[in-house]
Protein backbone atom coordinates (compact mmCIF):
# COMPACT_ATOMS: atom_id res chain seq x y z
CA UNK A 1 0.00 0.00 0.00
CA UNK A 2 1.09 3.20 -0.61
CA UNK A 3 0.09 5.94 1.97
CA UNK A 4 0.62 9.74 1.42
CA UNK A 5 1.34 11.31 4.82
CA UNK A 6 1.31 14.78 6.68
CA UNK A 7 3.04 15.75 10.18
CA UNK A 8 4.85 12.87 10.25
CA UNK A 9 7.89 14.28 11.78
CA UNK A 10 5.03 14.73 15.10
CA UNK A 11 4.77 12.39 17.69
CA UNK A 12 1.83 10.44 15.95
CA UNK A 13 3.03 10.67 12.79
CA UNK A 14 6.56 9.17 13.67
CA UNK A 15 4.86 6.67 15.11
CA UNK A 16 2.80 5.76 12.40
CA UNK A 17 5.82 5.87 10.18
CA UNK A 18 7.53 3.18 12.02
CA UNK A 19 4.73 1.13 12.09
CA UNK A 20 3.49 0.91 8.25
CA UNK A 21 7.32 1.30 7.07
CA UNK A 22 7.77 -2.07 9.24
CA UNK A 23 4.92 -3.69 7.28
CA UNK A 24 6.85 -3.00 4.15
CA UNK A 25 3.96 0.02 3.30
CA UNK A 26 5.43 2.88 0.97
CA UNK A 27 4.84 6.29 2.80
CA UNK A 28 5.32 9.92 1.40
CA UNK A 29 5.97 12.40 3.60
CA UNK A 30 4.61 15.52 2.91
CA UNK A 31 7.57 18.51 4.11
CA UNK A 32 6.71 22.46 4.14
CA UNK A 33 10.72 22.72 3.10
CA UNK A 34 12.42 22.26 -0.01
CA UNK A 35 12.60 17.88 -0.31
CA UNK A 36 16.15 16.28 0.81
CA UNK A 37 14.91 13.01 0.79
CA UNK A 38 13.51 10.41 -1.70
CA UNK A 39 10.34 9.63 0.50
CA UNK A 40 9.88 13.60 0.48
CA UNK A 41 7.34 15.61 -1.52
CA UNK A 42 6.83 19.55 -0.94
CA UNK A 43 3.20 21.04 0.34
CA UNK A 44 2.11 24.02 1.08
CA UNK A 45 -1.28 24.15 3.02
CA UNK A 46 -1.61 27.69 3.38
CA UNK A 47 -0.64 28.41 -0.48
CA UNK A 48 -2.93 25.81 -1.29
CA UNK A 49 -0.15 23.62 -3.26
CA UNK A 50 1.08 20.33 -2.85
CA UNK A 51 3.43 18.28 -5.18
CA UNK A 52 1.15 16.70 -8.01
CA UNK A 53 3.54 13.64 -8.05
CA UNK A 54 3.23 12.80 -4.20
CA UNK A 55 -0.46 11.38 -4.79
CA UNK A 56 0.31 9.34 -7.91
CA UNK A 57 -0.64 6.18 -7.39
CA UNK A 58 -1.41 6.88 -3.38
CA UNK A 59 -4.28 4.28 -1.98
CA UNK A 60 -4.46 6.66 1.14
CA UNK A 61 -3.57 10.01 3.19
CA UNK A 62 -3.17 9.96 6.63
CA UNK A 63 -3.37 13.85 7.65
CA UNK A 64 -2.18 14.61 10.74
CA UNK A 65 -0.66 18.06 10.14
CA UNK A 66 -1.56 20.81 12.56
CA UNK A 67 0.39 22.59 15.34
CA UNK A 68 -0.31 21.63 19.41
CA UNK A 69 -3.62 23.71 21.09
CA UNK A 70 -1.83 24.25 24.30
CA UNK A 71 1.79 24.64 22.99
CA UNK A 72 1.72 28.54 23.41
CA UNK A 73 -0.67 30.72 25.26
CA UNK A 74 -4.46 31.89 23.93
CA UNK A 75 -4.26 35.00 22.62
CA UNK A 76 -6.35 36.07 20.01
CA UNK A 77 -3.68 35.88 17.38
CA UNK A 78 -2.95 32.14 18.82
CA UNK A 79 -6.27 31.45 18.77
CA UNK A 80 -6.91 32.14 14.52
CA UNK A 81 -3.94 30.85 13.98
CA UNK A 82 -5.09 27.17 15.30
CA UNK A 83 -7.89 27.47 13.35
CA UNK A 84 -6.36 28.77 10.06
CA UNK A 85 -3.65 26.65 10.00
CA UNK A 86 -6.30 23.65 10.24
CA UNK A 87 -9.16 24.31 7.69
CA UNK A 88 -5.98 25.88 5.21
CA UNK A 89 -3.83 22.11 5.56
CA UNK A 90 -7.61 20.08 5.47
CA UNK A 91 -8.70 22.00 2.39
CA UNK A 92 -5.24 21.83 0.53
CA UNK A 93 -4.68 18.45 1.27
CA UNK A 94 -8.72 17.40 0.09
CA UNK A 95 -8.90 19.49 -2.87
CA UNK A 96 -5.92 17.87 -4.17
CA UNK A 97 -6.87 14.57 -3.73
CA UNK A 98 -9.86 15.27 -4.95
CA UNK A 99 -8.28 16.29 -8.45
CA UNK A 100 -5.65 13.37 -8.40
CA UNK A 101 -6.11 10.58 -10.93
CA UNK A 102 -6.51 7.94 -9.68
CA UNK A 103 -8.18 9.42 -6.46
CA UNK A 104 -6.69 7.63 -3.36
CA UNK A 105 -9.05 5.81 -1.52
CA UNK A 106 -9.43 6.76 1.98
CA UNK A 107 -8.94 9.91 3.87
CA UNK A 108 -7.86 9.60 7.54
CA UNK A 109 -7.84 12.69 8.84
CA UNK A 110 -7.09 14.16 12.28
CA UNK A 111 -9.37 16.01 14.68
CA UNK A 112 -10.04 15.92 18.82
CA UNK A 113 -12.73 14.96 21.34
CA UNK A 114 -12.67 18.84 21.91
CA UNK A 115 -15.54 18.75 18.85
CA UNK A 116 -18.25 17.44 22.00
CA UNK A 117 -17.35 20.74 24.48
CA UNK A 118 -17.12 20.60 28.15
CA UNK A 119 -20.52 18.07 28.28
CA UNK A 120 -19.41 17.07 32.02
CA UNK A 121 -20.74 13.29 32.88
CA UNK A 122 -22.30 12.80 29.66
CA UNK A 123 -20.88 9.78 28.26
CA UNK A 124 -20.20 10.54 24.23
CA UNK A 125 -20.18 8.40 21.60
CA UNK A 126 -19.50 9.68 18.09
CA UNK A 127 -23.15 10.49 17.88
CA UNK A 128 -22.66 13.36 20.33
CA UNK A 129 -23.73 16.93 19.21
CA UNK A 130 -21.44 19.27 18.91
CA UNK A 131 -20.10 21.24 21.82
CA UNK A 132 -19.66 25.18 22.90
CA UNK A 133 -16.48 26.52 22.96
CA UNK A 134 -13.18 27.69 21.14
CA UNK A 135 -11.91 24.05 20.70
CA UNK A 136 -15.08 22.65 19.43
CA UNK A 137 -15.40 25.27 17.11
CA UNK A 138 -11.53 24.21 15.92
CA UNK A 139 -12.84 21.05 15.78
CA UNK A 140 -15.64 21.15 13.70
CA UNK A 141 -13.96 23.63 11.03
CA UNK A 142 -10.81 20.97 10.79
CA UNK A 143 -13.66 18.20 9.86
CA UNK A 144 -15.36 20.25 7.60
CA UNK A 145 -12.46 21.27 5.60
CA UNK A 146 -12.42 17.47 4.55
CA UNK A 147 -15.43 18.02 2.24
CA UNK A 148 -13.83 18.17 -0.89
CA UNK A 149 -12.79 14.48 -0.14
CA UNK A 150 -15.99 13.27 0.98
CA UNK A 151 -17.45 14.96 -2.02
CA UNK A 152 -15.35 13.48 -4.93
CA UNK A 153 -16.48 10.09 -3.24
CA UNK A 154 -12.93 9.51 -1.36
CA UNK A 155 -13.97 7.65 1.57
CA UNK A 156 -13.33 9.74 4.95
CA UNK A 157 -12.80 9.02 8.43
CA UNK A 158 -12.89 12.30 11.16
CA UNK A 159 -10.27 10.65 13.83
CA UNK A 160 -11.58 12.35 17.04
CA UNK A 161 -8.19 11.40 19.25
CA UNK A 162 -8.24 12.05 22.99
CA UNK A 163 -5.05 12.98 25.03
CA UNK A 164 -1.97 10.71 23.79
CA UNK A 165 -0.58 9.05 26.59
CA UNK A 166 3.25 8.65 25.58
CA UNK A 167 6.50 9.17 27.77
CA UNK A 168 8.28 10.68 24.32
CA UNK A 169 6.22 13.96 23.52
CA UNK A 170 2.81 15.21 23.45
CA UNK A 171 1.17 16.26 26.61
CA UNK A 172 1.74 13.19 28.95
CA UNK A 173 5.30 13.78 27.66
CA UNK A 174 5.76 17.48 29.05
CA UNK A 175 3.53 16.09 32.30
CA UNK A 176 5.94 13.40 33.50
CA UNK A 177 9.19 15.41 33.96
CA UNK A 178 6.89 17.79 36.18
CA UNK A 179 5.89 14.79 38.41
CA UNK A 180 9.15 13.38 38.41
CA UNK A 181 10.09 16.71 40.59
CA UNK A 182 7.52 15.69 42.80
CA UNK A 183 5.32 18.95 41.92
CA UNK A 184 2.61 17.39 39.73
CA UNK A 185 -0.70 17.26 40.87
CA UNK A 186 -4.50 17.68 39.68
CA UNK A 187 -6.51 20.76 37.76
CA UNK A 188 -8.81 22.57 39.54
CA UNK A 189 -11.41 20.19 41.08
CA UNK A 190 -10.00 17.20 39.32
CA UNK A 191 -13.63 16.09 38.96
CA UNK A 192 -13.31 16.57 35.02
CA UNK A 193 -12.70 13.37 32.90
CA UNK A 194 -9.60 12.95 30.38
CA UNK A 195 -10.51 11.14 27.14
CA UNK A 196 -7.13 9.37 27.05
CA UNK A 197 -5.65 6.33 24.36
CA UNK A 198 -1.98 5.06 24.91
CA UNK A 199 0.70 5.29 21.69
CA UNK A 200 0.35 1.73 20.83
CA UNK A 201 -3.66 1.71 20.67
CA UNK A 202 -3.48 4.67 18.44
CA UNK A 203 -1.67 3.46 16.13
CA UNK A 204 -3.12 -0.22 16.24
CA UNK A 205 -6.57 2.14 15.88
CA UNK A 206 -5.52 3.77 12.65
CA UNK A 207 -3.93 0.71 10.97
CA UNK A 208 -7.47 -0.70 11.68
CA UNK A 209 -9.43 2.31 9.84
CA UNK A 210 -6.90 1.77 6.89
CA UNK A 211 -8.01 -1.45 6.43
CA UNK A 212 -11.71 -1.45 7.16
CA UNK A 213 -13.68 -0.11 4.16
CA UNK A 214 -16.72 -0.16 5.65
CA UNK A 215 -16.28 2.45 8.24
CA UNK A 216 -16.25 6.16 7.37
CA UNK A 217 -17.10 9.36 9.00
CA UNK A 218 -16.36 9.94 13.02
CA UNK A 219 -14.60 8.24 14.58
CA UNK A 220 -13.66 8.29 18.49
CA UNK A 221 -9.86 7.26 19.55
CA UNK A 222 -9.82 7.23 23.14
CA UNK A 223 -9.50 4.73 25.40
CA UNK A 224 -12.92 2.54 26.25
CA UNK A 225 -12.43 3.42 30.08
CA UNK A 226 -12.22 7.53 30.32
CA UNK A 227 -10.30 8.66 33.64
CA UNK A 228 -11.02 11.75 35.79
CA UNK A 229 -8.42 14.66 36.12
CA UNK A 230 -7.70 13.37 40.09
CA UNK A 231 -7.74 9.87 39.81
CA UNK A 232 -4.99 10.37 36.56
CA UNK A 233 -3.02 12.31 39.09
CA UNK A 234 -2.92 9.61 41.67
CA UNK A 235 -2.37 7.02 39.46
CA UNK A 236 0.59 8.49 37.56
CA UNK A 237 2.05 9.28 41.45
CA UNK A 238 1.76 5.96 42.48
CA UNK A 239 3.72 5.16 39.22
CA UNK A 240 6.23 7.19 39.92
CA UNK A 241 6.44 7.03 43.53
CA UNK A 242 5.96 10.57 43.78
CA UNK A 243 3.48 13.18 45.70
CA UNK A 244 0.87 14.38 43.99
CA UNK A 245 -0.22 17.04 46.62
CA UNK A 246 -0.22 20.30 44.38
CA UNK A 247 -3.25 21.48 43.08
CA UNK A 248 -2.96 24.02 39.99
CA UNK A 249 -6.06 26.24 40.64
CA UNK A 250 -8.69 27.16 37.68
CA UNK A 251 -7.80 30.85 38.14
CA UNK A 252 -3.94 30.16 37.79
CA UNK A 253 -4.34 28.10 34.48
CA UNK A 254 -6.82 31.22 33.22
CA UNK A 255 -3.88 33.65 33.16
CA UNK A 256 -1.65 31.96 30.94
CA UNK A 257 -3.88 29.93 28.86
CA UNK A 258 -7.32 32.11 28.73
CA UNK A 259 -9.69 30.02 26.93
CA UNK A 260 -7.85 26.95 27.08
CA UNK A 261 -7.87 26.93 30.21
CA UNK A 262 -11.99 26.41 30.05
CA UNK A 263 -11.38 22.85 28.41
CA UNK A 264 -8.38 21.68 30.28
CA UNK A 265 -11.06 22.23 33.37
CA UNK A 266 -13.44 20.90 31.64
CA UNK A 267 -12.88 17.76 29.25
CA UNK A 268 -14.46 14.59 27.86
CA UNK A 269 -16.02 11.60 28.96
CA UNK A 270 -15.56 9.61 25.46
CA UNK A 271 -15.73 6.09 24.43
CA UNK A 272 -14.92 4.84 21.21
CA UNK A 273 -18.61 3.08 20.18
CA UNK A 274 -17.95 2.44 16.48
CA UNK A 275 -14.14 0.92 16.97
CA UNK A 276 -15.36 -1.55 20.04
CA UNK A 277 -18.53 -2.10 17.55
CA UNK A 278 -16.19 -2.98 14.63
CA UNK A 279 -14.32 -5.19 17.00
CA UNK A 280 -11.33 -3.41 17.81
CA UNK A 281 -9.74 -4.35 20.63
CA UNK A 282 -7.52 -2.44 22.99
CA UNK A 283 -4.55 -3.53 24.59
CA UNK A 284 -3.83 -0.82 26.54
CA UNK A 285 -7.87 0.08 28.09
CA UNK A 286 -7.30 1.23 31.42
CA UNK A 287 -4.57 4.26 32.75
CA UNK A 288 -2.60 2.93 35.24
CA UNK A 289 -1.36 -0.35 33.73
CA UNK A 290 -0.95 1.38 30.26
CA UNK A 291 1.41 3.79 31.78
CA UNK A 292 2.86 1.48 33.53
CA UNK A 293 3.73 -0.46 30.06
CA UNK A 294 4.44 2.96 28.12
CA UNK A 295 7.08 3.96 30.90
CA UNK A 296 8.52 0.39 30.66
CA UNK A 297 9.39 0.33 27.22
CA UNK A 298 12.98 1.97 26.07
Amino acid sequence: MKVVLTGASGLLGNALLSSLRGDGHQVTRLVRREPTKPDEARWDPRGGQVDPTALEGADAVIHLAGPGLGDRPWTAAQKRMLLDDRVSATHTITEAMAAAEPRPRVLLSMSGTGYYGNPGEALLTEDAPQGDGYVAQIAAAWEQATAPASDAGIRVVRMRTGVVLSASGGAFGRLLPIFRLGIGGRLGSGRQWWSWVALPDYVAAVRFLLDHDDIDGAVNITSPEPIRNADLTAAIGRVLHRPTFTVAPGFALKLPLRDFAEDLLGGQRSVPQRLLDAGFTFEHPTFEPALRAVLAKP
